[in-house]
């Protein structure tokens, strides 16, 4: 076992919690009329003008750059449109998904949907008291809920930081490591480049350089 550096970890698990809180919704969510309000919030919180978790990290540096351009051009119908068409034109098709958002497909023998990996990463989902909402209805290695499950582990660590239980704070980082290790780090570099090279939207494709980046230095800080 990879020994995690002893570090006061409040103030990167909050930035972790929120970041990929924000990162998951972002990747699941389709940008429908529901979501709409919410795309909104991010323009009128300026929520791209600074980074909670990973601020030095360059591709954070650069996608934190495409989505305040994005941020600054405003929410109209038309680039609203051009979001949901981007959205759908990637990740759901009519034909071909440009980019599989599922990570049974992107790195599954049979590049289906419900492989092995999803049925591992639901198993991580209920060791951590988690089931997906959509349960065999979309797959559990879907990346915005992956990002979320991480989400979940920083929230769990931080619980643990105020309740002073040091062996929990310690399962949590470990469960982090091995996950990205076992998961997230297979596939999700490889699908943010994907992204980043096929959106047509600059929201997507400064998303992808967010994910990349956070997960990055992540793994640096866990010393995966």
């Amino acid at each position: 076992m990879t020994t995690i550096p002893t570090i006061d970890w409040t103030e990167p698990l909050t930035g972790e919690m929120l970041l990929f809180g924000l990162l998951g919704r972002a990747f699941q969510s389709f940008p429908d009329d529901v979501q709409r309000d919410w795309f909104q919030t991010l323009i009128d919180e300026e929520v791209f003008y600074e980074a909670p978790f990973a601020a030095s990290q360059p591709d954070m540096i650069e996608g934190l750059l495409i989505l305040q351009e994005w941020s600054r051009s405003g929410l109209s119908n038309q680039t609203f449109g051009e979001l949901q068409d981007d959205y759908t034109r990637l990740f759901i098709g009519p034909g071909k998904v440009i980019v599989p958002p599922w990570e049974s497909v992107q790195i599954g023998q049979e590049r289906l949907t419900f492989q092995e990996q999803t049925l591992e990463v639901r198993g991580w989902y209920r060791r951590f008291g988690l089931q997906s909402e959509k349960l065999y209805h979309e797959p559990d290695d879907h990346i915005g809920l992956e990002l979320a499950f991480l989400a979940h582990l920083a929230q769990r660590g931080l619980l643990s930081i105020e309740q002073g239980n040091q062996a929990e704070l310690e399962q949590t980082l470990q469960a982090q490591r091995e996950f990205i290790e076992q998961h997230l780090g297979k596939w999700a570099p490889a699908f943010c480049e994907e992204v980043f090279q096929n959106a047509a939207t600059p929201f997507y494709r400064g998303l992808a350089l967010l994910v990349r980046g956070a997960l990055t230095e992540l793994g640096e800080t866990l010393k995966v």
